[in-house]
């Protein structure tokens, strides 16, 4: 569902590289599987990745190390400056709750997957279609 490009570092998800326009990576992915009435880069509490406004469906997609992904060697803690790292990724975490919990408050439903996840569509599209309240095909 979200395509790669391979960089100088890697894989780098396009997910993660800013504003992209219609066409490209996740956006082109969510139209074909026909799910529409999806925005990107609107100001919304989190900055989700994508929003859905009239169902009020916030979509995030975590990244694996910088939100803490539970699934063994996804997020490995460096070796250099390990204080840093554990203050640094756990207040992501309790940012990530932070945001749920106040998105909820304001009737909002809060759908978070994993980048590693991606490589399932069909597994986001579910997620997305219970938070829609509708019956996956």
């Amino acid at each position: 569902m979200f395509h790669e490009r391979k960089t100088l570092r890697g894989h780098v998800p396009y997910s993660r590289e800013g504003k992209q326009g219609y066409g490209t990576g996740n956006d082109s992915n969510i139209a074909e599987r026909h799910i529409s009435g999806w925005r990107r880069n609107q100001v919304v509490l989190g900055k989700p990745d994508f929003i859905f406004p009239k169902q009020k469906v916030a979509l995030f997609v975590d990244g694996c190390f910088w939100h803490g992904c539970p699934k063994p060697k996804h997020s490995n803690m460096p070796r250099n400056n390990q204080e840093f790292w554990a203050k640094k990724l756990q207040g992501n975490k309790d940012r990530d709750r932070f945001v749920s919990r106040e998105l909820r408050k304001m009737g909002w439903s809060v759908v978070r997957v994993w980048e590693h996840e991606l490589k399932y569509p069909e597994k986001v599209v579910a997620k997305l279609n219970k938070a829609f309240g509708r019956k996956s095909a």
